[in-house]
């Protein structure tokens, strides 16, 4: 019954994505991540985990750039069916992924999971309760459970439900910002 609720809300959250032209998603993107900018947890976060967005996502790369000035900026690496992660050193180091071709730092491993204050994250719907649905890989579910970083949610106004199905290894945000 979840995996069936999991596939109708993917349906219906990928028809409303693709309502939305990616010059709107990426202005609507702005607002998300300025607000993001305004959290005490960000301030004062020296190393965090970022992603490089899909179209279909928040937009994120401007915001990747912006402040891998000032913070260690680690993006996430598909390696198989896990993530790996990576210092973000600027935007001619980045690779294409092998999974979606999503841009990736080429650099060395970054393995000091501890040392990472806050792990901005993507996902397909979340919910008021801070559960958070992805595309069905577990990538993220797989790495947040093993990370202390304070874990916050990023997604458009209607990604964000009254509830999405969740499971066991569904790992739950600690704040969702949306526009």
């Amino acid at each position: 019954m979840i995996d069936e609720e999991k596939k109708r809300i993917r349906r219906e959250i990928r028809a409303l994505k693709n309502e939305v032209s990616l010059e709107e998603k990426t202005t609507r993107s702005k607002a998300i991540l300025e607000k993001v900018e305004q959290l005490p947890e960000f301030a004062s976060a020296k190393t965090v985990m970022l992603y490089w967005a899909m179209a279909d996502e928040v937009q994120t790369s401007d915001f990747v750039i912006k402040w891998a000035a000032s913070k260690r900026v680690i993006l996430p690496c598909v390696n198989g069916t896990d993530l790996d992660l990576r210092v973000f050193r600027g935007v001619e180091d980045l690779v294409a992924g092998e999974n979606f071709g999503i841009p990736e730092p080429s650099g060395e491993l970054f393995t000091a999971y501890d040392e990472i204050d806050l792990i901005l994250v993507p996902g397909v719907a979340f919910d008021v309760e801070n559960n958070r649905m992805g595309r069905g890989k577990a990538y993220y579910d797989k790495l947040l459970s093993s990370l202390k970083a304070y874990k916050l949610g990023v997604c458009f106004d209607f990604q964000l439900l009254q509830s999405v199905p969740t499971d066991e290894h569904d790992i739950k945000m600690d704040q969702i910002v949306s526009e």
